[in-house]
């Protein structure tokens, strides 16, 4: 899958259609808001029945990227996990998944508002966040203007009208200061980008990088539809 270069405080990195940050220097990989065992906490909470399958899925997805871009360094940016008690509801073959993964590279969790604490049942180390380069990364966004941050936690999302319809999906959105991810994990929801969590953090003349199925489709907000803005979980 072809890859979208961005120059983000000076430094190189490419985005990949499955919404990961790679920065090729380092051969680090970033992803946010995987939300590990959703579907059991919405089973949970509701105590109806959900598709138990979102974690395995998000894994896959994750495993595949991985293969392809061999990273050295993996950086989950927070929310990894749906709640605290998401690691005891791994099954056995997401448990051996997840190690399979902490045990090929260098592993950091970086502490969401959905787990502060780093699962110590899964192997990684955990951060509040870390800095790379001239980078920084970390869960939640910085109010107002943050030179060299990467972060994830509001789930964009971008609309855009063809003509004949319009097109939605989860997007990245940067300015070339800062960059935000979209939500990696299989059952996330998204927040549209005109509002004011996400908008009120970029300055004039930001992008989104639309994922699409094989690519990323490239638009400045002017030309985005606004949107209800959805629910972010």
């Amino acid at each position: 899958m072809p890859l979208a270069t961005l120059n983000l405080n000076g430094e190189t990195l490419q985005l990949t259609p499955e919404g990961a940050a790679f920065r090729p220097a380092c051969r680090t990989l970033v992803v946010a808001d995987l939300h590990f065992e959703k579907g059991s906490a919405i089973a949970a909470r509701t105590r109806r029945l959900a598709p138990p399958y979102d974690t395995m899925a998000t894994l896959e997805r994750l495993k595949r990227l991985m293969r392809r871009l061999q990273p050295n360094r993996v950086v989950a940016l927070g929310d990894s996990f749906h709640d605290l008690n998401g690691p005891n509801r791994l099954s056995p073959q997401a448990l051996r998944g997840i190690c399979s993964l902490t045990e090929a590279v260098d592993w950091i969790w970086i502490e969401g508002n959905h787990d502060p604490l780093p699962p110590k049942t899964v192997g990684g180390h955990g951060a509040a966040e870390i800095t790379i380069g001239a980078l920084v990364l970390r869960h939640i966004p910085a109010t107002g203007l943050a030179t060299g941050e990467i972060a994830g936690h509001l789930h964009p999302k971008a609309s855009v009208q063809t003509g004949v319809r319009t097109i939605s999906g989860f997007c990245y959105v940067t300015d070339g200061h800062r960059l935000l991810l979209p939500a990696f994990g299989a059952y996330t929801g998204g927040l549209d980008v005109h509002d004011p969590e996400i908008r009120g953090r970029f300055r004039k003349g930001s992008r989104v990088f639309l994922l699409g199925r094989d690519r990323l489709y490239n638009f400045p907000f002017s030309v985005l539809t606004s949107r209800v803005a959805g629910v972010r979980v």
